[in-house]
């Protein structure tokens, strides 16, 4: 599956154990391409590695952290009075909610190597 939302960064810590991080803000009407995107990369990993999620410490293959915020953006008119040599600032109209949500999955090698192949991770 190519994936359009979802960018991964890749690091590796000292033990070999592989991170891909993503972060993607979307409208609302992207929401569902973004919720589907994130479903397909969950579930293949509940699929393909099943029973072994959980931290490597504990004997784990991979596990997941996903967090998610919805905000409304206002912008500010800004104004200078050159007179008074003082910046004045007035909320303007709110822009229509973004959904902001970051995804990371970590595994070990084979873990990493099998999401790269599924999801064409760079």
């Amino acid at each position: 599956m190519k994936l359009s939302y979802l960018d991964f960064d890749y690091s590796e810590d000292a033990d070999g154990v592989g991170t891909f991080d993503a972060m993607a803000s979307v409208s609302s009407a992207q929401i569902p391409a973004l919720h589907a995107e994130i479903s397909a990369v969950l579930a293949w990993a509940h699929q393909h590695f099943p029973d072994v999620r959980g931290p490597s410490e504990d004997g784990g293959e991979w596990q997941y952290d996903l967090q998610g915020a919805q905000e409304v953006s206002t912008s500010l008119v800004l104004t200078f009075d050159e007179s008074a040599g003082q910046l004045h600032a007035a909320a303007g109209s709110p822009a229509p909610p973004r959904t902001t949500i970051t995804l990371t999955v970590s595994g070990n090698a084979a873990f990493c190597d099998a999401l790269r192949e599924a999801f064409a991770v760079e």
